[in-house]
């Protein structure tokens, strides 16, 4: 799918596939969707590492989230990404293109993987796959993304995406589970002229 950026509904709809994935939009009516949103920003390892501006508990908080993302799709400034199995359809995490800015050429990218299909590869085979389409479909010409410092998983799934590092980001994100402290995050970064990573 070819996106049009002139039309602001644009990005509510886009799925791609690839390197046995598949990147669809999250539905913030599908119980199972919200279910699984919920499991993801709750788990111990993603709260050990991040901390959501604002703080989701319960499963009408997860519906609410994943509303306000669907609405940032419709408006053309960010995509979230539900990552399944291209095979099963089986969610194994999320992925998403944030903070589009079509005027610099510019987004940010986040990613999680659920516990069971951690160890798979998935974080990486996702970022190649939602790079591609970023630096394809919307023409961005600068995918970002940051991690706590400490993230050492991350910081491999980013390097081995082509996501240069670039710096440490002083007292740039929350510290776990706190909104009143600071930690410092490293910073990545991928051009589209960039040479292609190697396939996962």
């Amino acid at each position: 799918m070819t996106a049009d950026l002139r039309d602001p509904g644009n990005l509510a709809t886009v799925r791609t596939s690839g390197h046995g994935l598949l990147l669809r939009p999250w539905d913030p009516e599908s119980d199972a969707d919200v279910r699984a949103w919920l499991r993801g920003i709750t788990d111990p390892e993603f709260c050990r590492w991040n901390t959501p501006l604002v703080p989701v508990t319960d499963f009408t908080g997860a519906r609410d989230s994943l509303g306000a993302r669907a609405a940032r799709a419709r408006e053309g400034s960010g995509v979230s990404f539900v990552i399944a199995d291209a095979g099963s359809a089986t969610t194994l995490g999320h992925i998403g293109v944030n903070d589009i800015r079509l005027r610099l050429g510019v987004a940010a990218i986040g990613y999680w993987v659920l516990p069971e299909a951690r160890g798979r590869g998935v974080a990486t085979r996702a970022l190649k796959l939602v790079a591609s389409w970023a630096f394809g479909e919307l023409r961005l010409h600068r995918l970002e993304l940051d991690h706590a410092v400490g993230h050492g998983a991350s910081c491999r799934v980013a390097e081995r995406c082509g996501f240069r590092y670039e710096g440490t980001m002083r007292g740039a994100i929350f510290e776990s589970g706190r909104r009143d402290a600071f930690r410092d995050a490293h910073l990545h970064a991928r051009l589209a002229t960039d040479p292609e990573p190697d396939a996962p």
